[in-house]
């Protein structure tokens, strides 16, 4: 009795080690404000529902301290893996809005991002915070925790490697936070582009002008109107690269159980 009292904490112990993991390293969950023992808490009701439901019969249990370290790291590895990937989707959106920003002439007037630990000019903090807004909207935290159970149904306590699959497919998802800064700040920057070609033009028609501030307010004026222009295409595209990122995570769990 004791024996099966003592291989059912281990399990359980296991499974609460790879969910905590991602929430540590999950977009909205890992944020510092959320306190630790708050992360435990969810992580230990979650551990015991997944407890309840996985098939126990397949997994081997020692009672051993290289066992238990072993497979600790193994679940730490897989946890975070999950986790992360779907912060990529949070950094292209946060580029997108530095690169709009600079072209705005706001790079100085920069914010402190608390979430990710760094500082990012307002219209980068902006779009960012809009982003983590419609990941509540559209329940991706719900995806994140359906995602970890399903990942003990493809991927075994015990039996998480690091495939090739697998780590080809992050280094896919991470080359997206480029294509998705682009693609998002593209409107905006092909505006700005023709604005510093008309600058050119005017600097070499009236030389006496002070080309750049008469140009740089109506970039400013330029800027926000097209913000305010692009607000329901931007919660459209980000609405979709959200629910693309999550499709990916039971990609990239797939991927880890092959």
């Amino acid at each position: 009795m004791t024996d099966i009292l003592l291989t059912d904490f281990i399990i359980i112990l296991l499974i609460f080690v790879r969910i905590t993991a991602a929430f540590f390293a999950a977009p909205v969950m890992g944020h510092t404000s959320i306190p630790i023992l708050v992360k435990m808490f969810f992580g230990i009701i979650i551990s015991y529902m997944v407890f309840l439901t996985i098939d126990k019969s397949s997994i081997t249990i020692e009672v051993s301290l290289w066992f238990l370290t072993a497979n600790a790291i193994k679940e730490i590895l897989s946890g975070l893996m999950m986790g992360f990937m779907l912060n990529f989707v949070f950094y292209g959106v946060s580029f997108a809005g530095s690169l709009i920003g600079f072209d705005m002439g706001l790079s100085m007037a920069e914010s402190f991002n608390p979430m990710e630990g760094t500082e990012n000019n307002v219209i980068g903090e902006l779009i960012y915070f809009a982003a983590l807004l419609l990941f509540f909207v559209i329940d991706g935290h719900h995806y994140l925790i359906r995602g970890l159970v399903y990942s003990f149904s493809v991927i075994p306590i015990g039996k998480f490697t690091v495939t090739s699959s697998s780590f080809q497919l992050l280094i896919n998802y991470s080359t997206l936070v480029f294509i998705i800064a682009i693609k998002i700040a593209s409107p905006i920057l092909v505006s700005f582009f023709l604005i510093s070609v008309a600058e050119g033009i005017i600097a070499r028609v009236i030389p006496q002008m002070q080309v750049f501030f008469v140009t740089q307010p109506l970039k400013i004026g330029v800027g926000f109107l097209f913000l305010t222009a692009l607000i329901p295409i931007y919660v459209y595209a980000i609405k979709g690269l959200l629910k693309g990122f999550e499709d990916n995570l039971f990609t990239l769990i797939k991927a880890m159980g092959s």
